[in-house]
């Protein structure tokens, strides 16, 4: 083949390339992870019980819509609870709608006021100890508003992890988001876009935190048992999970666009 040949089909190889990730992006579609009719798919993990016992009926499907209720407790007592899929993703765009109704249960701690939480990059439930609180994961924290004031969404909360933020290793356990308040019960539209080691959370369609590189912290007494057993220390993939954590809330439109690498 003679040099002229040779770079025009490095220059086809070059131009076709792109076209064809393009391609595979473009065909990219949103998954139901909710079939609005029951918890398929999904396992509950409440701390002080085992795993798939829904103690007092806290996940439940009514009206097409994934609520979490505490009807059935007499008081909080720390059972903070996770409703994981069964399957975990690495590069995704995840929607979810949700909002917080009702009057917290007695017992829930002050900062739990109208708080939930999406948990990204999660290990497995099947991995967590039964009186372990939350899975070493990246929390997408939901709030609502009370009323009066500022109170951000879709801020990070980091239970067994940090995360490298503005080029520097975040260590605090949380970092607030440039979000808009969001009073009263109405419905939220949160998504969050993770390619790998990079993640944005997004509210309402504005992109209101950027982060990379999340990892385990060393620390960290659940983070230290992954690590042990062999889990890599900056997390590319892991479960997904919905929080309980005292206040009423509800979840519907849980979707996912998985995307090319």
């Amino acid at each position: 083949m003679t040099v002229g040949r040779l770079v025009r089909a490095a220059v086809a190889v070059l131009v076709i390339a792109p076209a064809a990730s393009l391609a595979t992006a473009a065909e990219a579609k949103w998954v139901q992870l909710f079939n609005g009719k029951d918890l398929t798919g999904w396992k509950v993990k409440i701390r002080g019980h085992d795993l798939g016992d829904n103690f007092g009926n806290t996940f439940r499907v009514e009206d097409g819509v994934i609520k979490v209720r505490y009807d059935h407790y007499k008081e909080f007592r720390e059972a903070f609870g996770h409703l994981f899929y069964e399957k975990p993703f690495s590069y995704y765009r995840l929607r979810v709608e949700y909002r917080f109704v009702g009057e917290q249960i007695k017992g829930g701690p002050g900062w739990a006021f109208r708080n939930s939480g999406i948990m990204i990059h999660g290990q497995t439930p099947e991995s967590m100890n039964k009186d372990q609180s939350f899975p070493a994961s990246i929390e997408v924290q939901l709030l609502g508003g009370s009323g009066q004031g500022k109170r951000s969404t879709g801020n990070l909360c980091t239970p067994g992890t940090h995360v490298v933020y503005q080029g520097k290793l975040y260590t605090p356990h949380v970092l607030n988001s440039m979000s808009d308040t969001y009073h009263g019960d109405r419905w939220v539209t949160c998504e969050v876009e993770v390619r790998g080691s990079s993640v944005k959370h997004i509210i309402e369609g504005k992109t209101v935190l950027e982060y990379t590189d999340p990892q385990l912290d060393p620390n960290d007494g659940d983070a230290k048992r992954l690590l042990a057993a062999g889990q890599d220390k900056v997390l590319r993939f892991g479960t997904i999970s919905l929080q309980s954590e005292s206040h009423p809330c509800e979840f519907r439109k849980i979707e996912i666009m998985e995307l090319p690498e």
